[in-house]
């Protein structure tokens, strides 16, 4: 009778055992089955509503494009380009705001810069064929003024962002949020410009 018992508590217990492993792995599984989706999710949200101020940029990696940044000449009466590699990227806010903070580092060559140097870009969004590009007061403060100064500036940003990125037709120009409607008095940019290719001459 002891033996019989004990046979069966050993049964009973051997049965415990395997239903709390199967308890167990099934457990695990549905752990790492809802950590995979809340990483699909959280990757997902990611890529559809990147982080604000384009932080996350969509960059196609080892893929580069020669592009056409327009810089004044000597004598601010024409633009001409100056060619470049950027990596290429994917949507067309990206490629405007890789191609105007190029515009803001300066050309490499005997060119004149047309930006302020300590001019911020501070958003991009192409939309219906324009594209609404946002800088800080920088632009306005430090520029230099003048007609001239002003066309190339205004020239040079809309030129290499439309001749640069097809979808882009105009080019509407904000300055911490709000349309801006002139830089220093000379030219009226209340309304989007288009491209001037009256401005180019090239390159000898």
């Amino acid at each position: 009778m002891g033996s019989k018992k004990k046979t069966k508590t050993r049964q009973i217990k051997a049965k415990q055992k395997k239903k709390n492993t199967r308890v167990f792995y099934l457990s695990l599984i549905v752990l790492v089955g809802v950590g995979f989706l809340l990483f699909f999710f959280l990757s997902l949200f990611d890529y559809v509503y990147p982080p604000a101020g384009g932080t996350k940029s969509a960059v196609v990696t080892g893929e580069k494009q020669k592009v056409r940044l327009y810089f004044s000449d000597l004598n601010e009466r024409f633009l001409m380009a100056e060619e470049r590699f950027i990596a290429k990227r994917e949507s067309p806010d990206d490629t405007v705001r890789a191609l105007v903070e190029e515009l803001i580092k300066g050309p490499h060559s005997d060119l004149v810069q047309t930006f302020p140097a300590e001019t911020s870009l501070r958003g991009v969004t192409v939309k219906d064929g324009t594209a609404a590009i946002d800088f800080d007061r920088n632009l306005v403060d430090l520029h230099p003024g003048g007609s001239a100064s002003e066309i190339m500036t205004l020239y040079s940003l809309t030129n290499t962002v439309i001749l640069n990125v097809p979808s882009v037709k105009k080019v509407t120009i904000l300055i911490e949020g709000k349309i801006l409607e002139t830089i220093k008095g000379h030219i009226d940019t209340s309304s989007p410009l288009e491209l001037n290719r009256d401005l180019i001459v090239e390159n000898k």
